[in-house]
């Protein structure tokens, strides 16, 4: 049917081609469009043109590139008068048959251009293959469900469908009604002439400048493309909601399937792990991030609010707000949040509560990671913000750029913010976002320099210009805009630039208000009118797409780079570990430190397995040893220096009073918490054999220093025991012999041992004896000498007077002193009382183990109170109360520790080794060495490699 009515038309066109009353031109059908000429006359010579080849010019980063825009041209068209009237019908004709083919070939390019703009937006949509399950069930078995066969037949046929194209025969026929009413001389051609001669006449009273035409010609272009990046950006909306509404039900759980990580994320914790192991990114770290540089209120922290979409940073007016660099980690989330890696809130976003505690938090940060004396700090602070429509990438927000530093700064603040920037940007893979500030002039800027030195090419560097409408307000020039933009006014060279507005300088605007802000001004501004600015180089969310296309660009050409040095890395640690240490495990800090941890809690609870007769033992003898002296030189001596009996229990009850009530409990409780700091001590430093390792003694040390400063006995302690000494200090019944045996041993020791430390000093006085300098070859001092001339005259006064008391009078001091001087001996009185002193102590301790051994038999007449005796042995009695005191104080001690001291010195042991072990600071200063280290950069290392591996996976995957 169509090849009958196609010949049919060709039979018109060659009756029309016959009518031309023999002058040689050119049919109407040669002046034809070439796709009409193939449509009717497959068999023309022309009918088999060739298509013009696509011109691909390098994709800009623009959102407006997602649609076709169509160039404009002026056509060049020429009027004028046409000689040859006479082929005025051949002229109509093909007028009527232009329109024709015109309907036609609009028909066939509308159809063509529809088809490009589906498969364009259809490429844009998401793969929703993942989320087959939103779609019930019963759509996909509709084939089984409904007949397709039947609907087939049910549709009309080729045929049928012929029915409805146009009749070719009548159209010529009454194309040949035409020709009559149009011959020569006819009105009609007349009219015809008249018509196209005043259409010229019109067309030369409306023809206008060049000038005009593209100014006319550029607005419509900038009309037209705000009209498709409205559409756009209205498409794009309904694409954010249809993925939230994904994912806010695939975060409820509607299906079973696991949901795998984001790729960002993945990313974002192989840059954590790294920032751990390499901080100075010396040689490890060479993955990609955005580094945000900038001079300081040049408005780096606007430019990431506006492409996180939350004001999420603390701002401040003129001061130095970024302390230290803060890594963002955007990606695509159903809820708009932020989250710290350290910490599982989530703060909304969308609430201005939650936003400022958000702001505070990041300061807060900030202000704890400076250390005391500085000004900026280099610990990073990552965050992790997610929501609809946030372009994936990672982002570091580094310190602003100064030249001066002010007051309240430190002196090296300005080469500390160096160093940071320089230490980020010579990452060869980092991707450089340069801040400049457009209301200032560019020769005061900082930045340009410093990034012109770290990437001289520009390779990967993306300069920003912000304030761009204060700098339109304020530059006299707008070339000198242009300028800038294109990298003119600078030494660096960059990949791309890009000019955005960032707010009108209000802190309380929303980023809504800001986007409005910005799209109505460029909207307005003359620097895209005056062609300028290209349309992808403004607004910040262009931007964005161009530093998330040039980020994943740069992570998938170094990621397998990076992940191959590492396995070369982990291949050499693993070798020098096997070579060093082939028969231990390979025990990182935190796992050695909970090996240590569980040693120290095991030799806490040693401590509970100590005799209760050690603990007694040990307090006794270290408690006596603490009282002994002011026993013996408070109580007994004074005591002993009394006339008879009575004087001396009294004397010896009312010292002892004083003494419990105020000294021997606190002295009982430091002997007590001394003796098991001892115990601790010897079981935290015993070495345990071979399985003993010395990479934990300084840990060991440390927390038993931190514990010992850190337990305190029970206050209440000292009260109750205070009433139990003195209820055994008021007791003065000896029951049996074999106690009053041992309180004799008691004294006969305790006495001896003060003797002997009597004689050793008089021997220092007196100096050596005869027979010491006789056979050791030593002589007395000039002093010893007459130090021995007293004692020698101080001896004979105690013999011709057994009974002298201690002290002497001042006449005896006379005596003695005249006697030595009659042998040639000058003495100073004070040299004769401190002798005597000594002289007499030792003949007191002398007397007084004698009679020790004359009360060894007194216990009959103790137990008949001494009646009928001339024998008194009342300093027995002394020192069987004060042994017993010793025995039921360490008693009550050894209880103490055994059921209360013990427990809480472990629960504080525990204490410190929880404090220990949040302070990564203090394990590495406590566990240290070669084999710590080797062991540290092996986890890390395989760590690194598996998450690498991990992301690359993800990454094919994703493509």
């Amino acid at each position: 049917m169509w090849r009958t009515r196609a010949a049919a038309a060709c039979v018109i066109c060659r009756s029309l081609a016959n009518s031309s009353c023999g002058i040689k031109r050119k049919s109407p059908l040669q002046n034809l469009h070439l796709v009409s000429r193939s449509v009717h006359h497959p068999y023309y010579p022309s009918a088999r043109f060739q298509r013009p080849p696509l011109r691909i010019s390098i994709q800009q980063f623009s959102s407006l590139n997602r649609l076709p825009l169509h160039k404009t041209k002026l056509l060049n068209v020429k009027h004028g008068y046409q000689s040859h009237r006479n082929f005025w019908l051949a002229r109509l004709a093909s007028r009527l048959l232009r329109v024709r083919y015109l309907i036609l070939g609009s028909a066939v390019g509308g159809g063509y251009t529809a088809k490009k703009t589906y498969e364009q937006w259809k490429d844009m949509i998401p793969d929703l293959e993942d989320y087959k399950w939103i779609v019930p069930d019963f759509i996909w078995e509709l084939d089984e469900l409904v007949d397709i066969e039947k609907l087939l037949k049910a549709l009309p046929d080729a045929d049928d469908l012929a029915k409805l194209m146009p009749d070719f025969e009548k159209i010529g026929e009454s194309l040949a009604s035409l020709k009559g009413f149009l011959s020569p001389g006819s009105p009609g051609e007349t009219a015809f002439r008249a018509t196209d001669q005043g259409y010229d006449n019109d067309k030369q009273f409306k023809k206008v400048s060049d000038k005009e035409k593209i100014d006319q010609l550029q607005e419509e272009l900038l009309r037209t493309q705000l009209k498709y990046q409205r559409m756009l950006e209205r498409l794009e909306k309904e694409n954010k909601e249809l993925r939230k509404l994904v994912l806010q039900r695939d975060d409820k759980g509607i299906h079973q399937r696991k949901l795998k990580k984001s790729l960002i994320d993945m990313y974002s914790e192989v840059l954590d792990i790294l920032s751990d192991y390499d901080a100075s990114y010396n040689t490890q770290d060479h993955l990609p991030r955005v580094v945000v540089v900038g001079d300081q209120s040049a408005g780096k922290t606007s430019v990431l609010e506006m492409i996180a979409q939350a004001r999420i940073f603390p701002r401040g007016s003129g001061e130095m707000m970024t302390r230290s660099p803060v890594k963002v980690t955007l990606s695509e989330g159903p809820h708009h949040v932020a989250l710290f890696k350290d910490s599982s809130r989530e703060f909304d976003l969308t609430k201005e509560e939650d936003l400022a505690a958000l702001r505070n938090e990041i300061e807060i940060r900030m202000r704890n990671s400076v250390k005391e004396g500085c000004t900026v700090s280099t610990e990073t602070i990552s965050l992790s913000v997610k929501g609809p429509g946030l372009q994936r990438m990672v982002l570091v927000d580094l310190p602003g750029v100064i030249s001066t530093v002010t007051s309240g700064m430190a002196p090296d603040t300005k080469e500390t913010i160096f160093s940071i920037s320089r230490a980020y940007m010579q990452n060869p893979n980092a991707i450089i976002l340069c801040i400049q500030d457009g209301s200032v002039d560019a020769e005061r800027s900082i930045v340009t320099d410093l990034v012109s030195q770290m990437d001289p090419q520009g390779k990967r560097t993306i300069f920003v210009l912000t304030k761009v409408d204060l700098a339109e307000k304020n530059v006299a020039s707008p070339n000198r805009i242009q300028q800038i933009i294109e990298g003119k006014l600078f030494p660096m060279k960059a990949l791309g630039y890009f000019a955005v507005v960032t707010g009108k300088g209000n802190s309380s605007e929303s980023i809504e208000s800001i986007k409005e802000y910005e799209e109505e001004f460029f909207q307005n501004s003359k620097l895209l009118k005056t062609s300028m600015l290209k349309a992808h180089q403004v607004t910040t969310k262009n931007l964005s797409l161009a530093v998330s296309d040039c980020f994943w660009k740069m992570v998938r050409e170094s990621v397998e780079q990076q992940a191959d040095a590492f396995k070369a890395t982990r291949f050499n640690l693993e070798t020098e570990w096997k070579n060093n240490y082939p028969r231990l495990r390979e025990l990182d800090r935190n796992e050695l430190f909970e090996k240590a941890k569980n040693e120290i809690l095991d030799e806490v609870i040693s401590l509970t397995q100590v005799t209760p007769k050690h603990w007694e033992e040990m307090l006794e003898k270290t408690l006596w040893e603490r009282v002994s002296t002011h026993v013996i030189e408070n109580i007994y001596l004074p005591a002993a220096q009394t006339a008879n009996s009575g004087t001396f229990n009294t004397t010896v009850d009312i010292k002892l009073k004083q003494w419990t009530d105020k000294q021997l409990p606190n002295k009982a409780v430091e002997v007590a918490w001394e003796t098991l700091q001892e115990e601790f001590s010897r079981f935290m430093t015993e070495k345990k054999g071979k399985e003993h390792d010395d990479i934990f003694d300084k840990l060991k040390q440390a927390v038993k220093e931190e514990t010992i400063k850190r337990h305190k006995w029970n206050e209440r302690a000292e009260d109750s025991l205070r009433v139990i000494q003195h209820n055994a200090l008021e007791d003065r019944s000896i029951s049996d012999k074999q106690q009053w045996d041992a309180a004799i041993h008691f004294m006969e020791e305790t006495l001896q041992s003060r003797l002997k430390d009597t004689e050793s000093v008089i021997e220092d006085m007196v100096g050596p004896d005869w027979k010491k300098r006789w056979l050791h070859w030593v002589g007395r001092t000039k002093e010893q000498n007459i130090r021995n001339e007293t004692k020698n005259e101080l001896e004979k006064l105690i013999k011709c007077n057994e009974d002298h008391p201690a002290y002497l009078a001042n006449d005896e001091v006379t005596t003695v002193r005249k006697n030595l001087e009659a042998r040639g001996v000058a003495v100073d009185p004070c040299l004769i009382k401190d002798t005597w002193h000594q002289i007499y102590r030792r003949y007191f301790l002398k007397s007084a183990l004698s009679h020790c051994n004359l009360c060894r038999r007194g216990f009959y007449y103790y137990q008949r109170h001494f009646v009928d005796s001339e024998l008194e042995c009342n300093d027995i009695v002394l020192f069987w109360r004060i042994q017993r005191m010793l025995a039921i104080t360490a008693n009550t001690l050894r209880q103490q520790l055994t059921n209360t001291e013990v427990r809480r010195l472990e629960k504080n042991v525990k204490e410190v080794l929880e404090d220990f072990a949040e302070d990564n600071e203090k394990k590495v200063m406590l566990l240290t060495g070669k084999r710590v280290q080797l062991a540290e950069d092996l986890k890390k290392v395989r760590e690194i490699q598996e998450k690498l591996e991990a992301f690359i996976e993800a990454l094919h995957q994703e493509k």
